[in-house]
């Protein structure tokens, strides 16, 4: 899964299993990329900012899957009642996930292989990637670059006023380190994630 207009790339490599319903993907992508939940999400199978060209002389339809209770056009359908498989069958190996509407954060998912599933793996795994995921409401990728070029730069007009913002949305005065992924600490966070969702009364499919 890739970070779309990430330079460098930010992408994660993750392990989910097919029948993982897109509701539960979406608190994967969330911990997998340290983002809060704080905002609106949606997942397509094409790219929502593509261009439509017409079919037949008509613009297809375009479906989007969200949360059922934010449905209201005809095009939404509820991530509750599609799963991963059928997400990524219907754009042939490829989907999309946005979060936050606003700072627009797109994610490209693909397929890269599939294995039988066993009943002691885990619903969701990281096995690799790069790059920690961008601040909550750092402005997309140009403003959350441009707080890195100031974070990097002593002498920038804003580079105390960034320091202070990123201190307190990451709770600590230590360097920011944009380039560092802590797997096991994501792994973990995973498996706590599941046992939310047993608690709640959502048991994982392991078939």
């Amino acid at each position: 899964m890739l970070l779309v207009d990430s330079h460098p790339e930010i992408w994660r490599q993750l392990e989910v299993r097919g029948s993982t319903s897109l509701g539960q993907v979406h608190g994967v992508l969330q911990v997998a990329f340290g983002w809060e939940d704080a905002h609106l999400h949606r997942f397509s199978d094409s790219d929502p900012f593509a261009p439509l060209r017409p079919i037949d002389g008509e613009i297809p339809e375009t479906l989007q899957w969200l949360p059922k209770q934010w449905c209201e056009e005809p095009g939404d359908r509820a991530e509750e009642d599609c799963s991963l498989d059928q997400l990524l069958a219907r754009g042939s190996g490829m989907a999309f996930y946005e979060y936050d509407f606003g700072d627009s954060w797109l994610h490209r998912i693909e397929l890269i292989s599939r294995r039988p599933a066993t009943k002691t793996a885990p619903r969701a795994r990281l096995l690799g990637g790069a790059r920690r995921g961008p601040l909550e409401d750092s402005g997309g990728m140009p403003g959350f670059e441009e707080i890195l070029d100031s974070l990097a730069d002593p002498a920038h007009p804003e580079h105390i006023e960034h320091s202070a913002w990123v201190a307190e949305r990451i709770g600590t005065n230590e360097p920011f380190n944009p380039g560092f992924l802590d797997v096991e600490a994501i792994n973990r966070q995973l498996l706590w994630s599941c046992k939310d969702d047993l608690a709640r009364g959502s048991k994982p499919d392991y078939s």
